[in-house]
C-alpha cells in the first residue's frame, strides 16, 4: 500500500529481534494531524538480528510513502540512522567498505535505503526506546514490531488488525512498576562491575533500579546487571557495538 499525502508526514518505524538474532519483525506507523497513530505495518523476518529488523523498518516505510511527501521519521535505533545519515556517503566513497575496510553489514538494505532517499525530503529524529510518557508513534512502532517478532505473522490498518498490545515477554506486574516508579532507567544504582565488550574493551554494569525490558526484547528484572547500549540499557550480552 502506498501512502499519497501532499501534507508532510510524521511517522515512526522500529525493529524487533527476540535474542538477536532470532524471531523478527518490523513495523512502521504514520500518524495523523494530531500525530496520532493512523496508519500502520508490522511482518515477520523469521531469524534475523535487530539491526537488520531496523533496516528492514525503515526501508518499508520508505516504500509506503509516495516519494513526493516530505517525511519526518522518528526511530530509537541509532545504528540505522547513522547507517543512513552518517556512515553511508563514506561507505559509498569506500566501494561499500567501513573505515576499516571491512564489508558493510547489511550492505543490500542499505543500498535499498539509499535509492529510496533519492531526491525525497526525509527528517531523521532519534528518539529514546521504552519511556515512560515518550514519543506515542514510536512506542506504538516498537509494540507493532515486537508482536510481529513474537507471532511472525503480519499485521496492519490495511489489514484491519487492532493496536498492538505489550509484548507478552514483559510482565504485566513489571510494567506497571516501571510506570509507578516513573521509568526504566538505571539511575541511582550503586556499585559496578566491567564487563567485556566482543573487542576486548571494557563497559561498565549496574544494577537496575527499576525492571525494564532490553532491546533483544527479553526483560531484565530490578537488581539485575545491566549496561548502557547505543539504543539505552540491557542484558551486557546484548551490547551493540559502532558499525562505522
Amino acid at each position: 500500500m502506498i501512502v499519497r499525502m501532499r501534507e508532510r508526514v510524521v511517522a515512526a518505524c522500529d525493529g524487533a529481534s527476540k535474542g538477536n538474532p532470532g524471531p523478527a519483525g518490523w513495523a512502521w506507523v504514520i500518524s495523523d494531524a494530531s500525530e496520532a497513530p493512523a496508519r500502520w505495518e508490522a511482518g515477520p523476518l523469521g531469524r534475523a538480528t535487530n539491526n537488520v529488523a531496523e533496516l528492514t523498518a525503515l526501508e518499508r516505510l520508505l516504500a509506503a510513502v509516495d516519494a513526493d511527501v516530505p517525511l519526518e521519521i522518528r526511530m530509537d535505533s541509532q545504528y540505522a540512522m547513522k547507517a543512513v545519515t552518517t556512515w553511508l556517503p563514506g561507505w559509498k566513497r569506500n566501494g561499500w567498505k567501513t573505515a576499516a575496510g571491512k564489508p558493510v553489514a547489511n550492505q543490500e538494505l542499505v543500498v535499498r535505503i539509499d535509492e529510496l532517499l533519492g531526491g525525497r525530503t526525509v527528517e531523521f529524529r532519534y528518539v529514546p526506546a521504552h519511556q515512560v510518557d515518550g514519543d506515542r508513534l514510536n512506542d506504538f512502532a516498537d509494540r507493532a514490531a515486537s508482536q510481529a517478532a513474537i507471532v511472525q505473522e503480519p499485521a496492519g490498518s490495511a489489514l484491519g488488525s487492532p493496536e498492538p498490545p505489550p509484548a507478552p515477554d514483559v510482565p504485566a506486574k513489571a510494567a506497571v512498576r516501571r510506570k509507578a516508579n516513573g521509568g526504566n532507567g538505571a539511575g541511582g544504582a550503586t556499585g559496578g562491575t566491567s564487563a567485556r565488550r566482543p573487542g576486548g574493551s571494557s563497559a561498565r554494569t549496574i544494577k537496575a533500579k527499576f525492571p525494564g525490558r532490553c532491546v533483544c526484547g527479553r526483560p531484565y528484572a530490578q537488581g539485575e546487571p545491566i549496561a548502557k547500549n547505543d539504543q539505552g540499557w540491557g542484558h551486557p550480552e546484548c551490547r551493540t557495538t559502532a558499525a562505522g
